[in-house]
This record gives C-alpha cells, structure tokens and sequence, in this order.
C-alpha cells in the first residue's frame, strides 16, 4: 500500500487507494497519503496548497467525497495510532494547508497535546512546526518538556511567521514566548523586534509584572531592540504610573535597562525614594529588591555620574551575589574553570591568586591576581593591604568610588587583574557576545580599576591537557 500510494500520479488516485481498500490501511499509511496529495498539488496551477482558503487544487481536494472519507478514518482512529502516526499526520495536514479549525487538525492537536510528555524530540520538534495559532502556541510554550529543550527547525520557522501572527497573540503567550527565548539565550533579531513592537503597542494595557518579562529577553541577549529609541521613553513612562504597584517587577525592569546601558532618571528618583524604599523593606521579597536595589546604585555611581537624585541609603546596601550563579554552579562539570585552576595553580603556585572572590558590588570573580609593570604574578603578601580588591564582607560601609581609588592609586606599580572563564552558557546561543549580566559585570569591574583578562570557552576548547593551558595563560597574562 505504501508504494502504490508514493507511486500514484493524480490526487483522485491517492484518494481511491485509501478509501477504496480500508483492510488494507494501517495508521503509518495515512501521513503518507496526506504528504502524497501534498507534493501532488504543489505541482498543479493556482494558489498554493497553504492557502486553505477553497479556491484553486487544495480547494477542491478539500471539497471531494473521498478526502471527507479519508479525514473521517483518521479522526476516528487516532486515538489508537502510534506517537510517530500521529505527528506526521498532524505535521503533513500543515503542510496540505488544511484550516485550523477543521476537525481533523482539532482532533490532530487535541492528541499531540495530550502525549507531549510521551513525545521524543523529533516528534516534539515537528508537532511544534505544524502549530501556530494562538491557542496551540500557548500549549507549546507551557510545555515543560518543549521549555526545557531548544527546537532549531522551530525556532528558525516561528522567526520568519511570528512577526505576522503577533498582533492576535495574547499578552500571557507572548510572555511564554519572551521566556523560552530567554531561557535558551536566542540572539534571533526578528523574535526579539517582534516583542519590542508587541511591548510598544501594548505596553500601557500591560501590568508590570508582564512588562518584565517582555523586556527580560533584551538585556539576557545583550539586545537593544530596533524600536528602542521609541520603546524605552515609553516604558520610562509606564514605569512612572506603575512603579508603587508591583515594585519587585519594576526593579526588574530597571535592571534590564540598566544592563543595556539605559538610565531612567524619573523612575530612579522613585525607586530610591523613602517610601518606595519602606514600601519593599516591609514586603515579603525584600532581600532579593536590596540585592537589585544595591547593584542599581553601584551602577548609578559607576555609569551614570550626572545624575543627582536620591540614592539609596547605605544602611540597606548588600551584596548582589554572595557567591557563584546557580547556573554556574550547575554546569561546572562542563566549565573549563577547573582546567584553568590547575594550570594556573602550576604556573603561579596557589599562595599568588584568589579564586571565587566575590568583590562589590558582589560580583563572583573566576581568579584574581596582581601583576607588575614587568608582567610578574605577584603573590598576595607582597601586594599592600591598602591597595587590594576592598573586603566582599563589609558591603554596608563600601565605596566603590573608594574603591577605585585604592586600586589606582600604586597603578604604575601594579595592577589588580580577572581572569575571567567565560563558558558556553555565558554567551548568546551560537554566538560571540555575552548576556547582559556578564557584560554590564565585565564593564563595572574594568570601570573599578581592574584588568580583565578574557579566557572564551572557544579558545579553552582548544586546549589539550595542562602543559598546553598553561601555555595559554602564560600568553594571557
């Protein structure tokens, strides 16, 4: 039966050896007929199969007896098919062109959805490629198992048919959308424009903890969008009206204009105002709005000198981070830190760097040295007290203008340097540029006085065994 369809030459052919020999048609063969009527109308004259709109060849195929016959069978049988049946049913119905809203694609979905935690990646991958309305892509985006794995052939395709279907997205699956973007670090430009003109047209219909998540991708990505010079005096302006109401979201949001080198002095002199400042002390996330808070601040005084507002007060600066990300953490096994640690443990000796030290504004630095004019590792009893990286634990009374000068000030004689191991995941997806988090984090500590010495996974994966790594870092440092 397989061949005979493949080898049929006219869509009535197809339709009479399906409909025609029922004992003869198990549920593999039914995708087949589908795709097989699919090639035979890209052949014919007239609109494309994708139009489903009743004119021209799919039309009329939509229109005969024996395709209504065919649409039935697989309807009533579905339920008993097997995952891959089911999948290249759906997957060829898109590409045939059938409507939405036509029972068999209804049906089709309604499946997919019910087994997509029993689905294997390529089954995932071509369910996903043949969905795009609203209410399908609001399925895919709460799927832990879609969430949790990056879909190349769908993001490819959703780059291209997004921009078109966005004006009829709601605002809860475009936010599921912003978060898988940002989740596995998309640098796709026309996915990120496409949320910058939805956050433009819709921002002011939006809550706050919604706009947050619209805008995360953006400073994740390092990305200003196209619309920028238009979509930050409007949020600007949002963030105005709706600062008291969710102050954690509007925090949030700040953080992300501030990671891309955007200061709303407005909204600042709000967020570091008494009564905002009360308002988030007294509420259940206050910790995490003082990390924020406190990392806002240290950016105002490092990139945004002109501004004269209030600031916050030094009672409740902390930390940002106290220690290593969570996601470096949880990669460690795949980090290139520990290579770099052993050579530079071999090439120096342990009693001439610090690793993890965490500096104000809390940021967790990977190796931490001091060199001399003359290139030499100096070991940390020979660098004077005065002039080294200002004690991690004592934030509340830091200054990191201070700061700087104390690291400056004996430069001619030596001069604090990061070594800096940067993995895969601190990059954008196939990409060389970092999140924004470890951008604005490398342009804070070099405006701290120090020299920062990248070492990018792309080059680490060149080296092989420890006397080539030390090699490598003799020629770094």
């Amino acid at each position: 039966m397989k061949r005979l369809i493949e080898r049929s030459r006219s869509v009535g052919e197809v339709l009479r050896w399906v409909t025609q020999n029922p004992g003869k048609v198990s549920a593999s063969h039914y995708p087949i007929a589908l795709h097989k009527l699919g090639q035979l109308l890209q052949q014919q004259p007239g609109p494309p199969a994708g139009a489903g709109d009743g004119r021209g060849p799919a039309g009329q195929v939509l229109e005969q007896p024996e395709f209504h016959v065919l649409c039935q069978a697989i309807v009533s049988g579905c339920a008993k098919f097997d995952n891959f049946s089911i999948v290249n049913c759906l997957y060829a119905a898109a590409a045939l062109g059938l409507p939405g809203e036509s029972p068999l694609v209804r049906v089709l979905e309604d499946e997919s959805r019910s087994r997509l935690g029993r689905f294997n990646q390529k089954d995932v991958s071509m369910v996903f490629s043949s969905e795009a309305n609203n209410k399908a892509l609001e399925a895919i985006f709460s799927s832990q198992l879609f969430y949790e794995n990056r879909q190349e052939r769908f993001i490819r395709s959703m780059a291209e048919w997004l921009p078109r279907k966005a004006e009829n997205l709601t605002p809860y699956t475009m936010a599921l959308i912003a978060k898988y973007v940002a989740r596995h670090r998309l640098r796709e430009p026309r996915l990120l424009d496409t949320i910058a003109n939805f956050l433009l047209k819709r921002g002011e219909q939006l809550d706050s903890k919604v706009i947050q998540k619209l805008v995360f991708p953006f400073s994740r990505m390092n990305y200003r969008p196209s619309n920028h010079g238009e979509l930050f005096p409007k949020l600007e302006a949002i963030l105005e009206q709706k600062a008291g109401s969710s102050p954690l979201a509007t925090v949030n949001i700040l953080m992300s204009m501030f990671q891309l080198s955007h200061f709303p002095q407005t909204v600042l002199h709000q967020v570091f105002s008494p009564g905002f400042i009360t308002n988030v002390m007294s509420s259940p996330y206050a910790l995490i709005v003082r990390r924020y808070l406190s990392l806002l601040d240290a950016a105002v005084e490092l990139e945004f000198r002109e501004y004269s507002g209030p600031r916050l007060d030094p009672r409740y600066r902390v930390l940002m981070f106290e220690h290593a990300l969570t996601a470096d953490e949880a990669n460690r096994k795949y980090s290139y830190k520990g290579l770099v640690a052993e050579a530079l443990r071999q090439l120096v000796g342990e009693e001439c760097y610090r690793q993890d030290e965490v500096l104000p504004p809390g940021y967790c630095t990977d190796f931490l040295l001091w060199i001399n004019r003359s290139g030499t590792v100096l070991p940390l009893s020979r660098v004077p007290a005065a002039s080294r990286a200002p004690p991690a634990t004592s934030p509340v009374t830091m200054s990191l203008r201070s700061s700087v000068l104390a690291l400056t000030s004996d430069l001619q004689d030596f001069a604090p340097v990061v070594l800096s191991v940067n993995d895969k995941w601190h990059y954008c997806q196939n990409s060389d540029i970092l999140v924004g988090s470890r951008a604005m984090r490398d342009r804070h500590l070099r405006l701290l006085g120090y020299c920062l010495v990248q070492l990018p996974y792309t080059e680490l994966e060149k080296v092989s065994g420890i006397e080539e790594a030390k090699h490598y870092l003799r020629q770094k440092l």
